[in-house]
């Protein structure tokens, strides 16, 4: 007689991601395992007197999604800053400060976050709310902030001072006197100093807020983006306390100013093996965005001919760094936004390959906003995944964004080139971003399924719901070597599952952004819904 399952979900339409055995209708649960996924029929033969029943009312059961590009720690943080998403207009701005402003009285300064650009223009847009105290606000991206008058003289930047690190921009005027625009992290360094980080508890209340949200939105497992040993240290304490109920993958920061000796603590980070918390990767900023001018690109930018934008690794520095650590064993990956980063990649992990030898690394390109008809078939003969955000792409040529302006006619048939990638063989896995796009993996469905092209006779890179979900399950399981535990719905994989309040399948896509979890399974318990 077979152990009883602690867990049946029937009457499913599963979509398991397996290329096997494609479909189900029911799925059983043991501790923190699937053992079982097949007919009603075949779950119920595990059915005990303890079994938990769910009908899931002919609803699409999925994988739990895995988001392989979010900054989970950068995103909490920013959960207790001024949400300026809807900002359309400087008074917006404004009241929505103010607004925040009242709620969290007695703030020795005050910061704003996710702001479109085009809105603020100069700091005495902010000094109207606040003047006696630093004020910041950083756009949607992270890569350009505006600072008040009060935060620029305390920083000491605001008639003098260069940016401390490279690729960024102090804006000044025809005087010299900085506009309040920072672009890039070594230009808000100084004005991030005057904000003291939240303490350690403070962090941990936010990380535990912002895993609640994620579980809401089906996501069970997680890419960050970012890292070093203190946030390594935060999200182990939590999986020891049993606080995480999210699977969190970590990777050191690689920085400009880091040194061969420094890769010690990506060696401490990878040796963490636990069941929430891993390290094993390392991750390189090659380049900005093309909002603030600072990704590389191969020509210059269509409304800045002066300019191609620069880089904060030269190819030779990027080779140094990186080779070291694919000899660690390490994975490593590169936010690329513009494509003249993205060729620069591309040569180093050839090189990287040739120095090193060839190994199964599952290197990485972020986002790949843009890249040159030359480069498509590199990914492939590299073996370099295309990680991508379908949420970052304008839906249209209507929407307010500065992007394709900075892009340029000529280059968009190879922006956001998702179809094209796919097509010439690259592994390909989606995420948000999050803070810099929302983490609801509808709405990045919704961005893929629906796109439109921006201009008659532009090729239409639209993606299919077939070709979108792996990105979120199982193809993004193997792209952090977890594909044998996760990211399908198979006997002896780990219970993370997404039970949705649709059939996926039978929604027309225009609609797929309403589709929502009513239940959330991480590690065989429900950690979202009844």
């Amino acid at each position: 007689m077979p152990q009883p399952a602690d867990l049946i979900i029937s009457n499913a339409r599963v979509l398991t991601q397996d290329l096997v055995v494609p479909r189900a209708a029911a799925v059983a649960v043991r501790g923190t395992r699937i053992v079982a996924v097949g007919s009603a029929e075949d779950c119920a033969e595990l059915k005990g007197p303890a079994t938990r029943l769910v009908d899931a009312q002919q609803c699409t059961l999925l994988p739990g999604f895995i988001d392989s590009h979010l900054h989970l720690l950068w995103g909490a943080i920013g959960l207790g800053h001024a949400q300026l998403q809807a900002a359309a207009s400087v008074a917006d701005v404004q009241r929505l400060l103010r607004e925040h402003d009242l709620a969290h009285a007695g703030q020795p300064g005050l910061r704003g976050q996710g702001l479109r650009y085009n809105i603020i223009s100069e700091r005495a847009q902010l000094d109207v709310v606040a003047a006696d105290r630093p004020l910041l606000v950083t756009a949607y991206d992270g890569h350009t902030a505006w600072a008040n008058t009060c935060a620029l003289q305390q920083a000491g930047i605001l008639n003098g001072g260069e940016p401390t690190g490279p690729n960024s921009v102090i804006v000044r005027d025809a005087a010299g006197v900085a506009t309040g625009e920072l672009r890039e992290a070594g230009a808000m360094e100084p004005v991030r100093q005057l904000f003291p980080d939240p303490t350690a508890a403070r962090q941990r209340e936010l990380v535990l807020q912002a895993v609640q949200l994620l579980n809401a939105a089906g996501v069970t497992s997680v890419h960050n983006m970012d890292g070093d040993l203190e946030q390594m240290h935060l999200y182990q304490a939590m999986e020891l306390a049993h606080e995480i109920n999210l699977r969190v993958y970590v990777p050191y920061h690689v920085t400009p100013a880091a040194t061969l000796e420094m890769l010690a603590a990506a060696a401490e980070m990878q040796s963490v093996r636990g069941a929430f918390v891993r390290g094993g990767a390392a991750k390189f900023f090659m380049d900005g965005v093309l909002e603030s001018y600072t990704a590389l690109l191969v020509t210059p930018y269509a409304d800045a001919p002066h300019t191609r934008g620069d880089a904060l690794f030269s190819l030779e520095h990027f080779i140094r760094m990186a080779s070291a650590c694919d000899r660690m064993g390490l994975q490593v990956a590169v936010h690329c936004c513009g494509d003249g980063a993205v060729r620069r990649a591309l040569d180093g992990f050839a090189e990287i390959r040739r120095l090193n030898g060839p190994r199964d690394s599952r290197h990485r390109i972020e986002h790949i906003e843009l890249i040159a008809p030359s480069d498509l078939q590199r990914f492939r003969k590299l073996g370099v995944i295309a990680s991508m955000q379908t949420a970052h792409c304008p839906p249209d040529m209507l929407a307010t964004d500065v992007w394709p302006a900075r892009a340029g006619h000529d280059r968009w048939p190879l922006s956001f080139a998702w179809r094209a990638l796919r097509t010439c063989g690259a592994h390909f896995v989606n995420g948000s971003d999050w803070s810099v796009a929302p983490f609801n993996p509808m709405l990045g469905l919704d961005a893929g399924l629906n796109r439109l092209p921006w201009a008659p006779g532009q090729p239409n890179d639209h993606l299919t719901l077939y070709q979108l979900l792996p990105g979120y399950t199982r193809d993004a399981a193997w792209a952090e070597f977890k594909e044998h535990e996760k990211g399908r719905i198979c006997s002896g994989l780990l219970a993370d599952l997404v039970l949705l309040d649709a059939d996926l399948e039978q929604t027309t896509p225009e609609l797929v952004k309403n589709v929502r979890p009513v239940m959330t399974i991480v590690d065989g318990r429900i950690v979202h819904g009844a």
